[in-house]
């Protein structure tokens, strides 16, 4: 990984919270994220060797990856192996599908490079790997509305050759757009260096290329800035964009966004970048943002239900609808339920409305948008959001 927008400086600015509000399942599900997974996940991506496109160690790290996923329970037909040709070499992508509730058809692509050059590439990009598959893991059985595609790339250390292959050749077909993107999420270099104050990560801005990305991919991004603050104990500054895996797509008008490593090393390319130099708590860290902002990307629909034993309470069964809404939103409870409040907020977190024991929400004077609603029944919360269409 390299840069390729050198002119523009990455600078601290203050954190903005008004873009998203705390939910406590994402930071639940982000809590999920174990040191013990991510350190086996680095000690094994590292044992694997120096993981040139179209070598024996590529293959056998490819299918290592793959492997993973079968043990979270995804099936064959949701794993896909993506072939392309370098010359003379051929090498694969892999790819993983987890359908969306409301919007199967959008996906939200959160991706990273398995290939390595010169040695075994830990950090650049065992890091990423290893957190794209905890987020896998853990996302596995969790609704989201859109849905999200968990893609592994090989041949960026080349040029980003299988990026490139595979916008070309799946998001596009004989110049036809056929993927609907919702946004590209990349994880490279995210390592770190054992012994720094690996205390704060980039956030991968669009700052160049097509101008008509620019201001989506800075929204993205302040909302990426916002979810690692939500969700993990970093502090993050703003990067202009990489030369990694999102550039392809970058180049095809997709919103990018990514994380890459604050106190950069000089190990990537070498053979040093083993787990030894590595940082595997800077690693955990950007995992759990990585999971917090992965489920608000993709509008994880969540119930936190604090009494798990308590069926009769539960809220798994609660059904908001119309939605997308017009006049009125209703509200059916599983159960006869005797206190509960109804709040819709918009997305800066300011309370529109707000109702006790009602289930038929008067909407008709919000505007056409996307809001946040909010349901409590004693110590449990159900968080959706919501569509009002006019």
């Amino acid at each position: 990984m390299k840069k390729i927008t050198t002119f523009l400086c990455a600078s601290f600015i203050i954190q903005s919270m008004s873009a998203q509000t705390f939910i406590q399942a994402y930071k639940d599900r982000a809590d999920m994220v174990t040191q013990t997974n991510i350190t086996a996940n680095l000690q094994d991506f590292g044992n694997l060797g120096v993981k040139k496109t179209g070598s024996q160690a590529n293959v056998n790290t490819l299918n290592w990856i793959k492997n993973k996923y079968l043990s979270y329970g995804y099936t064959a037909s949701q794993i896909e192996e993506n072939p392309f040709s370098f010359g003379s070499t051929n090498s694969k992508n892999l790819i993983i599908t987890k359908t969306g509730t409301l919007y199967p058809n959008k996906y939200v692509i959160i991706c990273g490079h398995f290939d390595t050059i010169t040695g075994p590439g830990v950090n650049d990009n065992g890091s990423g790997t290893s957190i794209i598959l905890e987020a896998a893991r853990i996302l596995k059985n969790v609704p989201t509305e859109y849905s999200i595609k968990f893609i592994h790339f090989s041949g960026e250390e080349q040029g980003l050759i299988g990026s490139t292959h595979y916008v070309n050749n799946v998001v596009y077909q004989g110049g036809v757009r056929k993927l609907d993107i919702k946004l590209v999420f990349n994880l490279d270099q995210v390592g770190g260096v054992k012994g720094n104050n690996n205390n704060t990560v980039y956030c991968d801005e669009d700052q160049g290329g097509m101008a008509s990305n620019n201001a989506a991919s800075a929204a993205v991004t302040q909302q990426l800035r916002n979810c690692t603050a939500l969700y993990s104990p970093l502090q993050t500054a703003v990067d202009p964009a990489e030369s990694t895996d999102y550039i392809p797509f970058e180049q095809k008008g997709e919103v990018i966004t990514g994380f890459f490593e604050r106190i950069r090393s000089s190990y990537p390319h070498t053979a040093k970048d083993t787990f030894a130099n590595v940082d595997p708590v800077y690693v955990y860290n950007i995992g759990k943002a990585t999971v917090g902002a992965l489920q608000h990307f993709a509008s994880a629909s969540t119930t936190l239900t604090v009494n798990k034993s308590s069926s009769s309470n539960s809220l798994e069964n609660v059904k908001l609808y119309p939605n997308p809404a017009n006049n009125i939103l209703n509200i059916e409870l599983p159960d006869k339920t005797v206190n509960f409040s109804f709040e819709i907020t918009n997305i800066s977190g300011r309370t529109l409305l707000k109702t006790n024991n009602e289930t038929k929400i008067n909407v008709s004077a919000l505007e056409r948008g996307v809001y946040i609603g909010v349901l409590k029944v004693g110590d449990q919360t159900l968080v959706k959001n919501i569509m009002i269409e006019r």
